[in-house]
């Protein structure tokens, strides 16, 4: 696997809160987030350093909230304590499986994670922890796609990994529609030019003035993250 590794040396692995749910309709289900802690030990026995970003939409969408009437910026802090949770729960399911691995919130809450400290955040990453960034970028208006471009950056990754339901980017939606097309390559600004929905714009713009690509593949194939590090299977690469 040495030719991998040296093409990802370190990635950031972007999935959504509701990728956590399994079949169930909100909230935890124990054995989908140990069926994704084992793809991600799938990678990281191949050498190639691990951060994650988790949303929090299977437990509270800020957005959500907001339209019911909740002021935002409170909707949107409690949508970032969402994500805490959730990468506390995938932190366990990882150190069940003996890989060392630290929650790193933009809030600082000591007593259940460490605070976002970049140097501390890519010595864990060196010594082959997987990092967990949680609580978003901690502002408000922001979403965990932009907290994961934002992190990815910050620690030098070299790709971030949309994990989703779908096999990649199409020209619609592959669920209504049997005529949707996937893209195999396509550039940020046909992204936001035809508003496909990879991640929203200001994750997408900032990936883009950095020329970090996205790589969206499925989440829901066993041995899909490690396949996709190693060139085989079904995705769709965003770039310059």
């Amino acid at each position: 696997m040495t030719e991998e590794r040296t093409k990802y040396g370190r990635v950031m692995l972007k999935i959504s809160g509701e990728a956590l749910m399994g079949d169930t309709a909100f909230g935890l289900h124990p054995p989908t987030v140990q069926r994704i802690a084992r793809e991600v030990k799938s990678v990281h026995d191949m050498g190639v350093e691990i951060c994650m970003v988790i949303g929090g939409g299977n437990i509270f969408r800020g957005l959500q909230g907001s339209a019911q009437g909740m002021e935002r910026t409170t909707a949107d802090y409690m949508g970032m304590l969402a994500t805490v949770m959730n990468a506390l729960a995938m932190q366990s399911a990882l150190e069940e499986l003996k890989i060392h691995t630290r929650v790193i919130s933009a809030i600082p809450m000591d007593q259940v994670c460490e605070p976002y400290i970049r140097r501390r955040a890519v010595r864990h990453l060196e010594k082959k922890r997987v990092c967990i960034f949680a609580a978003g970028t901690g502002n408000p208006y922001f979403t965990t796609d932009t907290a994961a471009t934002l992190r990815a950056n910050e620690m030098s990754c070299e790709a971030i990994f949309k994990g989703t339901k779908v096999d990649g980017v199409y020209d619609k939606d592959p669920n209504k529609f049997d005529d949707a097309v996937r893209y195999e390559r396509i550039s940020y600004d046909e992204v936001l030019q035809k508003h496909l929905g990879v991640m929203d714009a200001s994750a997408i713009a900032l990936a883009r003035d950095n020329h970090l690509p996205i790589i969206v593949f499925s989440l829901d194939d066993t041995g899909g993250f490690k396949g996709i590090l190693a060139g085989e299977g079904t995705s769709t690469t965003v770039h310059d």
